[in-house]
């Protein structure tokens, strides 16, 4: 069933008393709609602008990051191959909905079958839960590589780097197992209207008009577990970085040690700070309208930013470019 709508919604009050209608429905009977930034109907084309060169960052630079750290063989590090992950995880990420939200920020049809809505929330969801752990895996690799340097080569080897990766991989995909079936089985308004971009298991839970007790005691337990938890060890790791950094004497030692973490500390500060802002809000309509757009630089903005953050003060990276370009330095002096 295509719905159409056009750039003129309802005010918030009609959604909210839509909103508290007890008629639900069957899920599988037709689709939903993405309010998305509907109620602001005169930023959605420069949104349209913006998410597009975003998008278009994020595949150039994380393709770029990939192929580097597969083509040079001076990249062939634990350090490169987790980015590299991260990379590839960031195009799969902003993939998964950015086609999608393009079109409804181009046009009045904001509609999405319920099929696709499924396959956005659990490819959301495992993908987001994987960076989670990806960061704090990447942050470990950064505590080993400033903390016990003499042991790095005999700790982070590349058995352990893949197993690590795959413990990523693998409690992502768990994790959107668990969540997303009782999120999809709920009975939904009439209205089916979603106050969101995409579909994501906040705002389906909002569109409930059953008992969501269950789904938000889920929701709490796994933000804790998946969020919470790795940003926590994260801290504890760059806390020991800070002290070990401290600890030595050379100004240029410190430097070099700082070079090493302060890319990933930018990324995982921005990463983890629209998280918080998105999944650990408080429950009223302000929070809400705000964290829409905090999601919106959570999802299309981190992963457009983070090859920026990689490339622009890493030396072995540009030099991997040079190579790449035939003006290697190292073959020149050759």
């Amino acid at each position: 069933m295509q719905i159409k709508t056009t750039n003129t919604y309802p005010k918030r009050s009609v959604y909210t008393d839509i909103h508290s209608s007890t008629i639900c429905n069957n899920p599988n009977s037709e689709g939903f709609i993405l309010l998305g930034f509907s109620e602001h109907p005169q930023l959605e084309r420069i949104l349209f602008v913006v998410v597009s060169a975003s998008y278009l960052l994020t595949l150039v630079g994380n393709t770029f990051i990939i192929l580097l750290s597969v083509l040079d063989p001076r990249l062939h590090s634990p350090m490169y191959f987790f980015l590299s992950n991260l990379s590839f995880l960031d195009l799969c990420f902003t993939t998964s909905f950015v086609p999608q939200m393009l079109v409804n920020l181009w046009g009045p049809n904001k509609t999405i079958s319920f099929l696709g809505c499924s396959v956005q929330l659990f490819i959301f969801m495992s993908l987001g839960t994987t960076e989670c752990i990806l960061l704090t895996v990447m942050a470990f690799d950064r505590y080993v590589a400033v903390c016990q340097p003499l042991h790095y080569a005999t700790i982070i080897h590349p058995r352990l780097c893949r197993q690590l990766v795959t413990v990523a991989w693998v409690m992502g995909l768990a994790q959107s197992i668990l969540q997303t079936p009782p999120t999809l089985h709920l009975p939904f308004c009439f209205h089916r209207q979603i106050n969101n971009f995409l579909c994501e298991v906040p705002s389906l839970i909002r569109l409930s008009c059953a008992d969501t007790t269950y789904n938000e005691i889920q929701l709490a337990v796994s933000s804790v577990i998946i969020v919470v938890v790795p940003l926590g060890l994260i801290l504890v790791s760059y806390g020991a970085i800070a002290r070990a950094v401290m600890r030595i004497k050379s100004a240029k030692g410190r430097r070099k040690a700082f070079g090493t973490c302060s890319s990933h500390l930018l990324v995982v500060t921005l990463f983890y700070s629209s998280v918080i802002a998105v999944y650990l809000q408080p429950k009223n309509p302000y929070a809400q309208e705000r964290g829409k757009f905090f999601g919106l630089f959570y999802a299309v903005g981190t992963p457009s930013l983070n090859p920026l953050i990689y490339t622009l003060r890493n030396q072995e990276i540009k030099r991997a470019f040079r190579k790449l370009l035939g003006k290697d330095e190292d073959s020149r002096e050759s």
